[in-house]
């Protein structure tokens, strides 16, 4: 708080009378507590950046299964990642699979992915319109989005690279499910029959 320090004046005994002289000070402990609550404010309400990631399903082992009562692969790509390439094929390991290249270029993993995840991302779009048109709220959307996702038709997908892949193409790999809206991702290891098919291909 501002106070003012009276200083004496006058002189003494009978001479003149001069003005008497004050200075002033502030007092700044206030403004301190002030700028404490400030900061405080702004530290409680802001939003910081959350860290992105995405959730990748690993499934059970089922190695001791017999083949006839393992699970069957509905609407399932493999990745094949070796080296600076990668390898995929569509369903499930026969010996008759052949491996297909993909690119990231734009008729590439994107259009693969596109192509045979139509009905999830066909859904999303409807309920990104019902959102815009504030008919449902946003959590809501996101909650049938992953039925949506988990859905039989829907597509799933399996990560398996070797020892030469490259950290870079699986990032790519796991942006391009996420444009795509791909729900279930499983990264496992490779097996003998796989491994195989891509020293075929190197």
């Amino acid at each position: 708080m501002a106070e003012i320090a009276e200083g004496g004046g006058g002189g003494q005994g009978g001479g003149k009378k001069r003005a008497k002289k004050s200075s002033t000070r502030v007092d700044m402990t206030p403004m301190v507590d002030l700028a404490f609550l400030l900061l405080t404010f702004f530290v409680l309400t802001s939003t910081f950046a959350e860290p992105k990631i995405m959730g990748l399903a690993y499934p059970a082992k089922i190695d001791d299964m017999p083949p006839e009562k393992q699970p069957k692969v509905n609407n399932g790509i493999t990745f094949l990642l070796s080296k600076d390439r990668v390898f995929y094929y569509k369903g499930e390991l026969l010996p008759t699979t052949i491996l297909e290249e993909a690119t990231f270029e734009k008729d590439g993993v994107r259009k693969l992915l596109a192509d045979n995840n139509k009905s999830v991302i066909k859904r999303k779009a409807e309920l990104d319109l019902q959102v815009q048109r504030k008919q449902i709220p946003d959590s809501v959307a996101q909650k049938e989005l992953i039925k949506a996702q988990k859905d039989k038709k829907a597509l799933k997908v399996l990560i398996k690279t070797d020892t030469k892949a490259t950290c870079k193409n699986f990032i790519d790999l796991i942006d391009e499910l996420k444009i795509a809206n791909v729900g279930v991702v499983a990264p496992v290891d490779l097996t003998l029959d796989e491994e195989k098919l891509i020293k075929a291909k190197l």
